[in-house]
């Protein structure tokens, strides 16, 4: 797997269900995530939040990734059901196999919480996103809220990607836009 500290997950249906039909509508309402985009969602799991994201936001592209490949079965199963148009990447988040600027906008559902060397994982988004891109992502607090033990006293090491610049704040999530990189003259 890559990650000594992975410990998936349980699938509690409920929360499935919730995530969907509230957490991300809520969630890309209060950020006012863009649509029409190139997608991507980072440690997507069993794809609970793609249908959400597909009809919401309409995505130009939407793909997620996951380093759990029995997860990504269900993700493609759930997509099929839902007729969702996704490409499904085993990945870690922490060494993406895309181009630079590749996305406009990545989500985060506290996957850089939750694994070892965040801060690699932080630079990764920043590389993947496109000038201007939005990185969108769960608050320490909602992370505190969702998964105590497991959250206590992690944050996101923003030193490592300093070119995501704060931007929105509401309730359990948050924003940063990749600000362009300047040219240097020599």
């Amino acid at each position: 797997m890559g990650d000594d500290e992975y410990r998936p997950f349980r699938d509690l249906a409920q929360r499935n269900l919730t995530q969907s039909l509230i957490e991300v509508p809520l969630m890309v309402r209060l950020l006012g995530l863009p649509s029409g985009r190139r997608l991507l969602e980072v440690g997507c799991g069993r794809g609970n939040a793609l249908p959400a994201f597909t009809r919401i936001l309409k995505p130009r592209r939407l793909l997620g990734i996951d380093i759990d490949q029995r997860f990504l079965v269900e993700a493609s199963r759930n997509a099929e059901s839902n007729l969702v148009p996704v490409d499904l990447v085993r990945a870690d988040v922490r060494w993406m196999p895309f181009s630079n600027a590749a996305f406009d906008v990545v989500v985060d559902f506290g996957t850089c919480y939750h694994i070892s060397r965040s801060e690699l994982a932080v630079a990764e988004v920043q590389r993947v996103l496109s000038d201007g891109g939005v990185f969108g992502y769960e608050t320490p607090a909602n992370q505190l809220l969702s998964h105590p033990i497991r959250s206590f006293g992690r944050s996101l090491p923003w030193e490592s990607a300093k070119s995501l610049r704060p931007q929105l704040r509401r309730l359990l999530w948050s924003t940063r836009v990749k600000a362009p990189e300047r040219k240097r003259l020599d």
